[in-house]
């Protein structure tokens, strides 16, 4: 028998107020594009903003629909605008804000399974760590070096 032990460490920030410079300014538009999600069936808003290389931004939001699972999360919907208009661009950072029509958020809120892999998969194909900040709706902002990170037991091409 063999084990495996995986260290990750992340940066926890107390608000976005301690975000500097063009994080900060990715965050924020994450809170921007949040607020127009389309989200009548989970009343829970989620916008992602995309750091090219270039210092383009992409956003995105969460589109849900009745014939589940036809919607989509807010991480997919800018990391495929950016993959399918921007090739070559490699991803600098991805800053994910989420929160509750119900309730505070005041907890940060990692993506998805499926969104980690999609952003995963960019991370593999450009070669590159993808920095990736996530937060609620008010309070902690974490930060992680690499989307890897958050998908430590990971599937890629290599195994194709």
């Amino acid at each position: 028998m063999k084990e495996i032990k995986i260290d990750v460490a992340f940066k926890v920030y107390s608000s976005i107020d301690e975000l500097e410079g063009k994080e900060k300014d990715l965050m924020l538009e994450a809170v921007e594009i949040r607020k127009k999600a389309y989200a009548p069936y989970s009343k829970f808003r989620v916008g992602a903003a995309i750091l090219l290389e270039s210092g383009r931004i992409i956003t995105g939001s969460n589109q849900e629909n009745a014939a589940y699972p036809s919607g989509l999360c807010a991480e997919r919907t800018a990391i495929f605008y950016a993959g399918a208009n921007f090739p070559n661009e490699k991803i600098l950072a991805i800053a994910i804000s989420a929160c509750s029509d119900l309730k505070i958020t005041n907890g940060p809120i990692p993506p998805c399974g499926s969104c980690r892999q999609s952003m995963f998969e960019y991370e593999v194909k450009q070669e590159t760590p993808i920095k990736l900040f996530c937060m609620g709706g008010v309070g902690e902002v974490i930060e992680s070096d690499s989307v890897g990170n958050i998908l430590p037991f990971h599937f890629d091409k290599s195994v194709l």
